[in-house]
């Protein structure tokens, strides 16, 4: 049984995480990378919540120490983007007790596997058992110092554990914590299910010159997923689905998975235009524009968001003539190289793998024969 969970990261997702359960009465270690993030909420004495409910959540232990987190409790969760993967990695490789689970919330595009190879690239030879979501948990941000507004929590959320033969457990184990999780068939799944990368990419590259002009003065859902964004969307998940077939990876469409995690209508379902699923999207209408495109928008659900969709294409004999094509311009927009940064298939110990090589090491943790 869970009562006491380290939370790692203490952005938008973090500070919602920490708040929530605390409010639910487990204990809440909570760690930010500097004390600046932390100062408000020690002023404070917690975590100042609006939306689904209001109030201010004490938490247990703030902290900047790692092993002040993480040492004995039930449950390892990082809350941070995944460019901030291999950073928690590396400073866990050696604290991480035999057994302690790790769940990262969420996993994105591969990186649970990106998380894995990071420890071991750093020294940890015992057995790692991890666990992930497709998105976060939660609908939300931060919208002052120490307070966040929950607008709703994710429904239907995918989850998977890597290795798969871990999941039936991590599974029971984290279910009473996070009602909202489903089984997903694997962490190639969850990794082909990020619907964030679907449309956040052209989303912010098509809108790019009204960013940069208002600085995100606008909606970035409700206005600026327009029907040209939405047509260029729905051909990114068009080619994410067939990366998914190829592999024999269950997989619904952006609009199922979108209306599945009630971030939409049923009408606008229907419709079939993910430009009104985005209208006519309650939980995410009041949510702005980033002000620039050097936003995890761009950092993240590109270069770790659909780089890795194409790199797994590439694996399984899949083109992906659009995906390429918004990492060579959000490449070029932002002046570096995201295809480069991010995450590649070496960077998710994948490399070198066959299709039914890369199977096997998601349901065992081995490659090519070799316990890890």
């Amino acid at each position: 049984m869970i009562k006491t969970i380290a939370v790692l990261g203490a952005g938008h997702g973090g500070c919602a995480a920490a708040g929530d359960l605390g409010k639910r009465g487990f204990s809440v270690r909570l760690h930010a990378r500097n004390e600046e993030r932390l100062a408000p909420l020690r002023r404070q004495g917690g975590i100042r919540i609006s939306g689904v409910y209001k109030g201010l959540v004490p938490i247990a232990r703030m902290t900047t120490n790692l092993v002040e987190a993480v040492e004995g409790a039930d449950l390892v969760m990082l809350v941070v983007p995944s460019v901030a993967h291999g950073h928690y990695a590396r400073g866990l490789a050696r604290i991480l007790a035999p057994g302690q689970p790790v769940f990262l919330n969420p996993g994105h595009t591969g990186g649970g596997l990106n998380f894995v190879h990071e420890l071991r690239e750093a020294g940890t030879t015992a057995r790692i058992e991890t666990c992930e979501t497709v998105t976060l948990t939660y609908i939300c941000r931060l919208i002052g110092e120490g307070h966040v507004h929950l607008y709703s929590y994710t429904k239907n959320l995918a989850f998977a554990a890597f290795p798969g033969d871990a999941q039936a457990r991590l599974y029971t184990l984290l279910k009473p914590v996070f009602p909202e999780i489903r089984e997903a068939s694997s962490v190639l799944e969850t990794a082909l299910t990020n619907i964030n990368a679907v449309f956040h990419p052209p989303g912010m590259l098509m809108n790019a010159g009204w960013i940069e002009h208002t600085q995100g003065d606008f909606l970035f859902y409700r206005e600026g997923i327009t029907d040209s964004v939405g047509r260029t969307t729905e051909v990114v998940d068009r080619e994410r689905l067939a990366v998914a077939r190829a592999f024999g990876v269950p997989a619904v469409s952006f609009l199922d998975a979108f209306h599945r995690a009630g971030l939409t209508t049923e009408a606008a379902r229907a419709s079939g235009s993910i430009a009104r699923a985005c209208r006519e999207s309650e939980p995410n209408r009041a949510i702005k524009s980033p002000p620039s495109l050097r936003h995890r928008y761009i950092l993240e659900d590109v270069g770790y968001g659909v780089v890795p969709i194409s790199e797994l294409g590439a694996l399984a004999g899949v083109k992906t003539p659009v995906i390429d094509a918004l990492i060579t311009i959000a490449s070029a927009a932002i002046g570096e190289d995201l295809r480069a940064s991010g995450l590649s298939l070496e960077r998710m110990g994948l490399a070198g793998l066959s299709p039914t090589g890369l199977k096997r090491y998601i349901e065992t943790g081995e490659r090519e024969g070799v316990a890890r």
